[in-house]
């Protein structure tokens, strides 16, 4: 049987996202941030522009899974950025932010204005703005979803 992962559409798509995160990442080890994935940036953000929040209200706020939030909460916490303080009653838990992260929001958002200002930079240079593919792919996507895509291409190579 042949390897169909030798094969990949999105590989490329892949690997650059990667590699900006990863320079994005270079810009926080350039300053001596330790822990910093450049993944968290966005929860920490909302964390110190809206205080103290649940695991279930963060991720709303973010548009992410509980589940995917609770694992990156919980890798944030290991790098020392987030903390567990009590809710509203003695059942509910917030996430809030150390002071090792208070001390570096003011870096993190003067990156995120500068990562959307390159970005903008970057889609001038392009004939076709990755944003204006993104929307494109979230239409057909509305068509018909990526599930069904799959599915029919499964039920394709079973006849």
């Amino acid at each position: 049987m042949d390897d169909p992962s030798e094969q990949s559409q999105w590989r490329s798509l892949h690997q650059l996202l990667a590699r900006m995160d990863a320079e994005i990442g270079s810009i926080y080890t350039e300053r001596q941030v330790k822990g910093l994935k450049p993944s968290f940036v966005m929860e920490l953000l909302r964390l110190h522009a809206k205080g103290p929040m649940t695991i279930t209200e963060l991720a709303e706020s973010v548009g992410r899974t509980h589940s995917a939030l609770s694992q990156k909460v919980s890798a944030m916490r290991t790098a020392g950025l987030v903390r567990t303080v009590q809710g509203a009653d003695a059942r509910s838990k917030k996430v809030a932010l150390t002071a090792k992260a208070k001390g570096i929001i003011e870096l993190l958002a003067a990156e995120w204005r500068a990562t959307e200002a390159a970005i903008t930079e970057l889609e001038a240079e392009l004939p076709y703005p990755m944003t204006q593919v993104v929307r494109d792919v979230e239409e057909a996507l509305a068509r018909k979803s990526f599930h069904d895509r799959i599915a029919e291409k499964l039920e394709q190579q079973h006849r």
